[in-house]
This record gives C-alpha cells, structure tokens and sequence, in this order.
C-alpha cells in the first residue's frame, strides 16, 4: 500500500514538473534565430551602413525613439496605451544605456521574437508583430547602422503600465495566443513588385499597427479594416473600403505622390499620418513607393452596399435641418474664401470637400479634431512650405463645429451621419500627441 501511495505522488509530481514545461514551452519558446547572420547583405561595411540608415526610415524608427527636441534615437517618449505608458528605450551606440554592446543575434532577437538581450519579453508597442517579418539580412543592416548612431548616455526609463499588465507572464499569455515570428515569404503568382510592397508595407511599414481594429487586449483584430488609435484620437481609415481609404481605383502615380509629398490630387494627408510621411515615407525611393502602390491597390475589397438612412422623427428632422442652416452660415464666414462656395476648395493647396472621402467615413473623428486643432500636410522635399487649416477650437463652441462638420458632410452631394455636440466636446479633451 505504501509503495502505492509513493508511486502515486511521484506520477503526480512528474505529471505537474512535465505541466509547468509544457507551459514555459509555450509561454516562453526557443527563440529562431533565422539564418546565418550576413548571408547575403552587403559585405562592404559602408554599404550596409547605408542600408541600414534607409532601412530605418522606411521602419520610422527615430517617431517613437526620439522625444521632442530630444537626441535622436535616445528614447524616453512616452507611448501611451490604454494599459498605461510604454517608455521608448535608448537604441543610440552608447554601450551602457543603448544597443552598444548587443550583438546581431541580439538585434534579431528583439525584432524577430520580441525579446530584449537580458531575455525580457518586450511589449508589441514596440512592433515586433510586424518586425518579425524583417529579413535576416534586413535586421544585420539595421543593426551596422545603429552602431553608427552617436551614443547618449541616458538612463532608460521605467515603464508606466498597470496590474497586471505590468507583469512579464501577463505579457507571456498575450503573446502564445497574438504572436508568432514569421520572416516574410515572397507569394508565388505575385509580381515583383507586389511582393516587395507587402513586405515594407507589412513588415518595417508596420501600417497595420494604425489601420486595423484591436481587441480590448490591444491585439489587432482584423486586416486593414481601419481603427481608432489608442488614445491619439485619430481614425485610421480601412485601405480596403473604396468609401474610405480604399486605394484601388488610383492610379500608381497618384500613389506615389501621397506617400512622397503628403498632397496628391483630391488628398491630402494631416494628423498622424502627416509625420509619417514627414518622417519615413518621403524618404524612400521611387521603386519601393511604387511597390507599395502596386500593394495597397491590391487591397480594395467591393464596396458594400449603401445602407438607406434611418428615418428620422418629425423632431430630429427639424433639429437637423436647424444644425445645416446654422453650420452653412458658419461655413460661409469661416471656410469658403480657400474651400469655395462649390465645396471645390483650390487645388493643391486647400482640398476639395465636395466628394472627399475623409469627410463622409462613418467615423466623424478626424474632420472633428481638423477643425478643432487644424493641421497641416507634412513638409516634404518637394512640398516643403504647405499650406495649413488654422484651428477653430478656441473660437468656435461644440455646437459650432458639431454644426458646421455636419454641414460640409451633408453638402454638394456628400452624404453622411450628422455630428453631435456631445462627438466634438470628447475630442476637445483627447491629447494633440
């Protein structure tokens, strides 16, 4: 009987030992290390220097790495999540407080499987989700180039995250159900340029970070079928709908353009999008821009069928009727010397509002804070003094803008949800940055 009873315990106990490394497998798997580092990148140190300086233009490294009026690349920007604050680390040179002494095992590690040189799971602020897809050869030309950067001694800050998101096995439970590396793998059927556009605009482009819906544990949800982003404020419109972002029906050129200069015919992009461009897009040449076209036109789905409006009370109707009279007098006081009469505005430097797709999103978020906070178009090479919306915040109230953003929605054929005071007043209190 005794045997018995010891044979049991230790059944049990080997039962729980093989549990707890069955989840540390899961939780915690063996990092892929990929192929041999510098297989096939270039061998001449200068080259993949150059290289990798391109490549972290295209990846918008320096937007989170980088405070305002700080050093480049020596972090300490808050990046605000509904789960609290990530600090963006040091990646400068400097041994200590940087990426100095990490090898390129080390940089791959970070971008391929998410996990610092210590081991420490890294949070998909940092997004690695996306990064994963980075080639080998990629991550090397990163990493010759981050040896390069000027080194800052400056302490990493803590992050400011809630419980029990703070905690390393929370971070282990997200990401066994969200994350898996996966190097890009060219599609056969697939041009050339196709391929290489999903690669940047999937991988260093991380564009899906933006313009994906997330569930309420910030992973993304589905496929470019736009969101809001955290906290921002700001909607990132779908790149699949034709009635949002949808860019099927452009030609390549037209592309190129918007992602160069911020402005094309009949667009113009403002508010995150515009320190993007800024930032990263114009900085890339002309065959990977329209590699990327050649992608995101790919990605038109049909439009769904219109849906008929809801009828409104004898009520409703006249107070909506009220807010359009009221919002055309605005308009005509405050926007129609550069957006004209017609809603035609003045090509290239106000944007035509009669047929403009940002405008007409069942989501009035971002015509909302252009008109609270205005904007410009980001100040490109070859736009490098834009013309800007000036800000109607601090002179119009919130039944004002609820007004005249009705009324250019509804005007010159445009067709869309009215806005309420009540939308207005909660972006009047969500953050510039």
């Amino acid at each position: 009987m005794k045997k018995t009873v010891l044979l049991g315990i230790a059944v049990a106990a080997i039962a729980f030992v093989g549990s707890l490394i069955l989840a540390g497998s899961v939780l915690w798997p063996a990092d892929d290390l990929g192929p041999a580092p510098g297989k096939n990148v270039a061998s001449n140190p200068a080259d993949r220097i150059a290289r990798g300086a391109y490549l972290a233009k295209a990846g918008d490294c320096m937007a989170c790495h980088t405070p305002r009026g700080g050093a480049a690349y020596a972090g300490g920007r808050a990046i605000e999540t509904p789960f609290g604050a990530i600090m963006s680390p040091n990646i400068t040179s400097d041994r200590e407080h940087g990426i100095g002494s990490w090898s390129r095992d080390d940089f791959w590690r970070a971008l391929h499987n998410g996990k610092g040189k210590d081991g420490r799971l890294l949070y998909p602020a940092f997004p690695y989700t996306n990064y994963t897809h980075i080639t080998r050869d990629d991550a090397d030309a990163l990493h010759a180039f981050f040896q390069t950067v000027p080194a800052v001694a400056k302490t990493n800050l803590p992050h400011r995250l809630r419980f029990p998101y703070n905690q390393q096995i929370a971070l282990a439970a997200w990401r066994a159900l969200y994350f898996r590396p996966s190097v890009w793998r060219d599609q056969g059927g697939q041009s050339i340029a196709w391929n290489r556009g999903a690669y940047l605009v999937n991988g260093l482009g991380h564009c899906s970070a933006c313009h994906s819906s997330r569930n309420r544990l910030g992973a993304t949800a589905d496929g470019w079928s736009g969101g809001l982003i955290p906290v921002l404020g700001w909607y990132a419109p779908s790149l699949t709908s034709p009635a949002e972002a949808g860019l099927g029906n452009w030609d390549n050129a037209r592309i190129v353009q918007l992602l160069k200069t911020g402005v094309a015919p009949g667009a113009t992009v403002s508010g995150p999008m515009a320190e993007v461009v800024m930032a990263s897009l114009q900085h890339l040449s002309d065959a990977d821009l329209g590699a990327m076209a050649v992608y995101l036109k790919s990605l038109q789905t049909p439009a769904p069928a219109a849906k008929p409006a809801a009828a409104l009370s004898p009520f409703a109707a006249r107070a909506f009727e009220a807010q359009l009279k009221a919002g055309a007098t605005l308009y005509d006081t405050h926007c129609i010397d550069c957006h004209q009469a017609n809603g035609g505005g003045m090509a290239p430097a106000y944007p035509a509002l009669a047929g403009n797709r940002a405008l007409m999103m069942v989501q009035a978020v971002n015509p909302i804070r252009s008109v609270l906070h205005g904007g410009f178009a980001p100040a490109t090479c070859d736009n490098a003094r834009p013309y800007g919306m000036p800000a109607f915040g601090p002179l119009l109230n919130d039944d004002e803008v609820a007004a005249v953003v009705s009324y250019v929605r509804h005007a010159w054929g445009n067709l869309a949800p009215r806005v309420s005071a009540m939308e207005v007043n909660r972006q009047r209190s969500v953050p510039l940055d």
